[in-house]
């Protein structure tokens, strides 16, 4: 018996013996790597990330399903952390008290009471928390709680909190967009792994916010916005509106800070519309830039438009003096001169009747008469910034379209260099239709060597002539115009003020309460970006000398920006050939008539409101002489949408 237990135990001891050398080889002297199939279904796979490589691609994790949206220049702005959701099945559990106290401990947040009330149902599946860390994940599985399981999730970041929030959006609790470019692009974040590649640079976009903030804090305004978009090829660089949000507390922002106000506001435009007046009187050749308007006030029933300030210049403008001095009556003179029905057409192919084609579900439709309100004083009005409402995007859009060669822009959240944008490679494919535009100030005369300014696909709105005209009338506004506080030392700025009542909640205008705003352009010799600043409400401060006007807020605003912001999109100020730029932009306020052309001016003035009425009541009086007599050739008086003038008010002597 004894040698038989001896025999089986050293059997055993054998066998023993041969597993631990087996298991030593295997565990410490030569591990063997586990099979795929042995870890996938609870380790994902480690993801390869270069070192060199950027952020977006060190943050493209393998268990995140909806990709990261970056900047132009890869910068993080919203990713996909994972995260894990905790339920259980109450029928599975022996103790919901300890249960609780346990998961208390690990989640502080947690509601117990709740928790035990949910873990006592008489159910098969509750949620008892979502969004927890791997790990809250990790702590809570090793309690071993029978009953306890977890999913798999995942939740938007944004890494930069405030910046571009408005822009950014945000998403639901199941991580489908809800607003901005997370709800617009839902669909290919969710299909796609590629990052969405904007055209946004964060660093510009902090920049406006900071210098906007300044602003809005100095003159106590209750809202502004700010943009800075590429004319040639319409990429928003930038887009502020304040007050703004984190947009990682998407759900607890005030309805007020997700107000978009760069494409959602809707506001007069005020006398930065002056730019389309003037635009649409020389394109279509019913002004020069000699022509005189008159700016004394027009009485209209019970309105009467007029100049805030009118001791700095005469009662017949130039052209150019109409804008430099931004005069109401002279600019409605203008208007009339187009008349209503070319006015609207302008207007409508500029694209101020629709909402701006932009990437953001928040774009709004602008606010203009119907047609059968278009009469004389809708014309004359308009044709200073009143009786519209846009969105500044509008505007910026505009006035990109005066000086990048006349051609109408598409703006656009995208990089336009991306390849992985579909849009992008569709119109890389598509036929070329490029306009290249030499820009010499509009001389030329070709006396300096100037860069070619590339035009994107687009409609053509203006001729190149004209849009060379109007980029030395607005640089004229801020070398000698309303605009000077907006200029930026070797950048060659460009751009037209803005300032219009507000109006208020009940219908009327606010006396005192205005909207400022400047559009601009840099450099005016090779137009390049458009920047925008508006200010709601903003008040008057000693430095202003109790004055609102965009002159004394926007503008100066304006001028922070560019000289901030110019180096990081590459453009540097150039102050070594300052004055021979400044001559070949030169334009005069008081522009000499050509031989043999008539200009318009005192006794020549088409538009003339007071005229007009009376030839609409004579040709009224005499369709009703003619109706009494039974005459079949009665005269109809004008309609709103017939010309309200000849077609050319420029006539030979």
């Amino acid at each position: 018996m004894h040698i038989r237990l001896l025999a089986v135990a050293a059997g055993f001891g054998v066998l023993f013996g041969a597993v631990a050398v087996r298991l030593s080889f295997a565990t410490i002297f030569s591990p063997m790597a586990p099979e795929q199939r042995q870890i996938a279904p609870q380790v994902p796979e480690i993801p390869k990330i270069d070192p060199k490589g950027s952020l977006a691609s060190a943050l493209s994790l393998p268990q995140v399903h909806r990709a990261m949206i970056v900047d132009r220049n890869g910068q993080a702005l919203a990713v996909s952390l994972p995260v894990a959701q905790i339920y259980a099945n109450p029928r599975e559990l022996m103790d919901p008290e300890d249960v609780a106290k346990k998961l208390k401990s690990v989640l502080p947040q947690l509601d117990e009471a709740e928790t035990v009330r949910r873990l006592s149902m008489q159910k098969q599946f509750v949620y008892l928390a979502r969004n927890i860390t791997l790990q809250q994940e990790l702590a809570i599985n090793n309690f071993g709680i029978p009953g306890i399981y977890f999913e798999a999730g995942e939740r938007r970041h944004y890494p930069l909190g405030i910046v571009a929030s408005q822009i950014m959006g945000g998403v639901d609790i199941d991580d489908h967009g809800i607003a901005g470019v997370e709800r617009y692009f839902d669909k290919r974040l969710n299909s796609e792994r590629i990052p969405l590649k904007l055209s946004l640079d964060v660093r510009v976009q902090s920049v406006v916010r900071e210098e906007l903030a300044k602003a809005k804090d100095e003159f106590q305004a209750i809202g502004a916005c700010a943009i800075v978009m590429d004319v040639r090829t319409g990429e928003l660089v930038a887009m502020v509106s304040l007050p703004d949000y984190d947009a990682n507390d998407f759900a607890h922002a005030s309805a007020d800070a997700r107000f978009n106000r760069a494409v959602t506001g809707m506001y007069e435009p005020g006398s930065t519309f002056k730019l389309q007046t003037a635009a649409m009187a020389l394109q279509l050749g019913v002004a020069h830039p000699w022509d005189r308007f008159s700016s004394i006030p027009i009485h209209i029933g019970r309105f009467t438009i007029a100049d805030m300030k009118s001791d700095h210049f005469t009662p017949w403008l130039t052209l150019t003096e109409v804008m430099a001095y931004s005069s109401n009556p002279a600019a409605a003179h203008m208007a009339l001169d187009v008349g209503a029905v070319r006015q609207r057409d302008w207007l409508r192919n500029m694209g101020f009747f629709a909402p701006v084609p932009v990437e953001l579900p928040e774009a709004g439709r602008p606010i203009v008469p119907a047609q059968r309100n278009w009469g004389i004083s809708t014309v004359m009005t308009v044709g200073f910034g009143h009786g519209v409402a846009e969105p500044p995007l509008a505007i910026v859009r505009g006035t990109a379209a005066t000086v990048n060669g006349g051609v109408l822009v598409k703006p656009t959240l995208l990089d336009r260099d991306d390849p992985s944008d579909e849009a992008s490679t569709a119109r890389d494919a598509a036929p070329a239709s490029l306009v290249r535009v030499a820009d010499d100030g509009g001389t030329g005369d070709g006396t300096a060597e100037a860069p070619k300014v590339v035009t994107p696909e687009g409609t053509q709105v203006l001729s190149p002539e004209t849009s060379a005209l109007l980029r030395r009338i607005l640089r004229l506004d801020v070398t000698l115009g309303t605009g000077k506080t907006a200029e930026s030392p070797g950048y060659f700025v460009g751009g037209k003020t803005g300032t219009a009542e507000k109006i208020g909640p009940h219908g009327g205008y606010l006396k005192h309460v205005n909207i400022a705003a400047f559009t601009s352009i840099f450099p005016m010799n090779a137009p390049r970006y458009a920047v925008y600043v508006m200010l709601d409400s903003p008040k008057a401060t000693p430095a202003t000398h109790g004055w609102t006007t965009a002159a004394w807020n926007a503008a100066p605003t304006v001028s922070k920006i560019i000289t901030r912001v110019g180096p990081m999109l590459q453009i540097f100020p150039d102050t070594e050939h300052t004055a021979q730029i400044d001559a070949q932009m030169e334009i005069p306020l008081r522009p000499a008539v050509p031989r043999g052309m008539r200009a318009l001016g005192p006794g020549n003035d088409p538009g003339d409101p007071r005229r007009l009425v009376e030839e609409e009541k004579a040709q009224k009086k005499h369709a009703a002489e003619a109706a009494r007599e039974g005459g079949r050739t009665a005269v109809l008086p004008a309609s709103a949408e017939q010309p309200l003038r000849p077609s050319s008010s420029v006539r030979r002597g």
